[in-house]
């Protein structure tokens, strides 16, 4: 396939995978259109849904696969096959008496008064973890040599066992991988069928427990994950696509296939962080740079906070918890990531009486197979979006533009049997026990997540985006303070929009622990130049000409002692030239913006870091989903009805509007209810919205 090229003109087709909906957009950066379609997930086979939601917008618009300038994809594959446990049989090589790391992990307790706590299960089970006889020092040297031959009878044991792949993961790789290479090298030689992943590769940093956890999982998944792209870019290029395939990472950046498929487990992420990358751009189209993304789907909501414009980043991310909001209790994936949060439930998750006597939402979800009980495919379980559509939030005839009606009476049946009956209560208050349950419960989350960052979540601007996000954003809004919120235009399809505006970019990581009074420079200069090189090759591989590369290098720091680090900006000149007065005034800034006070402690350094990136696709002034009112016209309803808010406790006739047919300068006094095919928005009474030049509708809690 041919290498793709950045251009100012063309078409991009982003195509995001989520556990109810796959989601594809269509960019012509020429005019700054995008169009859309949304189908439900196809769980048995993901590709299904792509391929076809991909061939029916090219249809729709009259273009050839062959004009398509990219193809860029998220997907949840990774995180689903981690969660079900879904992936290949896996071994682990490891550090002659290291076998155990995966069960011993940190000795920490996510709840210290629970005495039947349940940690996750590892994903190589220990008769497939496996010893070899080497040891490598922390500084680097080989302090035994591997003893190469012991892998023939491990080799032999994988085999027998059926293991498909195995993670290596040997005692301090990641600043001496010559052990890991020779063992990649030999089983190459005797087992060439199997996958291989170093831990030196996917993740060379400290923390022996989650640098293991990583490899092991990035293992898990690689077949799997390698199959289903290799199938995807074999069925683009049969349709008449051109070029590449490029997938969306944890970071939000972007990368070649290729690149993807060697690290799977970056990409556990894909979807939501996409969503931060829509909200980012969402926020400059209307000159907001600290927002509040809130991106609820049909299995999940999270939460991302974004600052100057960029969203908030880690180096520590944890999936398939035992307990859903229990930090502690899932696999720790020490990979980069967009710095979000888990904080309530989707469209699609279940809602049942709790034994207390109240009412409960989530954690599982109906997903897209059988739904909701709404969608008339064998649910029977009330959800959120059964709630919201018995309140009148949405529309029965015009759910995805009326491509998927919605049975009304099958979701009032669902919330009567499980819920209003139980509790003696009508289905009309029973759904609004839903609604406000899991908008408190998000409210609440994002709220403590704001403060644990040492922020205040009301000097946010709220972007709601995702098929349910904008249901329920007033209402959350105002539990949190939050007095003002960019709606944007498809925020039920943002996180393929935001796909679309992604770089291409890669960034890597190499651990060197030491004081900054004692750091040895050269070496460290050398290896930063070895870092960009790599991401460089990287990201010209995907097309990106020399001269549009740019390069960022950072440390994380933190004062001796300390068990956490801070992400520190580090100027290349400064570690070329041996700063360390230039690199302790960065910490110390970055340290006291997390914290508010530094210390008079002397520094450490623990991971070095290096982001190579392309350019940010060109983002037009505004995207136009099909909007054609002229500026300052404020539409005529297209119709009333009655819709359930809290205020009045019953329900009020209200005016609907096309969302499409809003232009800029169109004001809008609630209540109200803005329609477009992927998502709703809900204008409570006590609010109001202004549609800008951007087609945003910036939205204002009354005085």
């Amino acid at each position: 396939m041919e290498t793709w090229v950045a251009e100012p003109t063309g078409y991009r087709v982003g195509v995001d995978i989520g556990g109810t909906f796959t989601d594809v957009v269509l960019w012509d950066l020429a005019d700054a259109r995008i169009a859309t379609t949304k189908l439900l997930t196809t769980p048995d086979d993901p590709s299904r849904a792509v391929m076809d939601g991909i061939r029916r917008i090219l249809e729709a618009n009259a273009i050839r696969p062959g004009d398509v300038g990219a193809v860029i994809h998220g997907t949840t594959l990774v995180a689903n096959a981690l969660i079900e446990r879904k992936g290949v049989p896996t071994g682990l090589i490891t550090t002659r008496g290291f076998r155990d790391v995966l069960e011993i992990g940190r000795e920490w307790r996510y709840d210290l008064f629970n005495l039947e706590i349940e940690m996750p299960t590892p994903i190589a089970a220990r008769p497939h973890r496996y010893e070899i006889t080497e040891r490598t020092g922390p500084d680097g040297a080989i302090l035994t040599e591997i003893e190469i031959h012991e892998l023939d009878a491990i080799a032999e044991r994988l085999r027998a066992d059926g293991i498909r792949s195995v993670a290596v993961c040997l005692l301090h790789a990641y600043r001496n991988p010559a052990h890991e290479i020779a063992v990649r090298a030999r089983l190459g030689e005797i087992a060439p069928d199997l996958s291989v992943s170093l831990s030196s590769e996917v993740s060379p940093e400290i923390g022996e427990y989650e640098r293991s956890s990583t490899t092991v999982a990035n293992a898990y998944v690689h077949p799997t994950f390698k199959t289903y792209v290799d199938q995807l870019v074999a069925g683009l290029a049969e349709t008449g696509f051109r070029n590449d395939l490029l997938l969306i990472l944890s970071d939000g950046r972007t990368v070649r296939q290729d690149t993807a498929t060697l690290f799977p487990i970056r990409l556990v992420q894909s979807g939501p962080a996409a969503g931060a990358q829509a909200a980012s751009i969402y926020g400059a189209i209307s000159n907001e740079a600290d927002l509040l993304c809130f991106d609820m789907g049909g299995t999940t909501a999270k939460a991302c906070l974004i600052e100057g414009g960029e969203p908030e980043r880690t180096a520590n991310f944890e999936v398939a918890r035992v307990f859903r909001f229990a930090e502690g209790s899932g696999l720790p994936l020490q990979i980069p990531a967009i710095d979000m949060i888990e904080i309530g439930a989707g469209g699609g998750s279940i809602a049942r009486i709790d034994r207390r006597g109240l009412i409960q939402v989530g954690p599982d979800s109906s997903g897209s197979d059988p739904g909701p009980a709404c969608y008339g495919l064998g649910g029977d379980q009330p959800t959120v979006t059964d709630a919201d559509l018995v309140l009148g939030y949405l529309d029965p005839d015009n759910f995805l533009g009326g491509k998927m009606p919605l049975d009304l009476a099958a979701a009032r049946a669902a919330i009567r049997a499980s819920l209003a009956e139980p509790l003696g209560i009508d289905v009309a208050q029973a759904a609004w026990g839903i609604h406000e349950t899991v908008t408190a419960n998000m409210a609440q989350a994002a709220t403590v997540h704001a403060i644990e960052k040492g922020l205040n979540a009301d000097k946010f601007r709220l972007v709601p985006i995702g098929g349910a996000g904008p249901v329920h954003a007033c209402a959350m809004a105002r539990k949190m303070g939050i007095d003002r919120l960019v709606c944007p235009l498809g925020a039920g399809v943002a996180s393929a929009i935001g796909m679309l505006g992604s770089p291409i970019s890669f960034a890597l990581a190499r651990a060197d622990m030491a004081r900054l009074d004692s750091v040895a420079w050269p070496r460290v200069a050398e290896m930063i130049h070895e870092l960009i090189a790599r991401g460089r090759e990287l990201v010209a591989h995907a097309g990106v000409p020399d001269g549009e590369i740019t390069v960022s290098t950072a440390a994380m720091m933190r004062y001796v002692g300390q068990g956490y680090e801070v992400d520190v900006p580090v100027a290349l000149s400064a570690i070329e030239g041996a700063r360390e007065d230039a690199v302790a005034e960065a910490f110390t800034a970055a340290y006291r913006k997390r914290f508010g006070r530094s210390e008079a402690m002397a520094p450490e350094i623990t991971t070095w870091r290096v982001v190579v990136s392309g350019p940010r696709p060109p983002l037009p002034a505004t995207l136009r989903n099909g909007a054609s009112a002229a500026a300052g016209a404020t539409p005529a309803p297209r119709t009333v009805r009655p819709v359930w808010f809290a205020m009045s406790a019953q329900f009020v006739d209200t005016p609907v509007f096309a969302r499409r047919a809003i232009g800029p300068g169109a004001a809008i006094r609630g209540p109200a209810v803005l329609e477009e095919d992927e998502s709703t928005l809900i204008l409570p009474p006590d609010f109001s919205a202004v549609a800008d030049d951007g087609l945003n509708l910036i939205v204002s809690r009354n005085a």
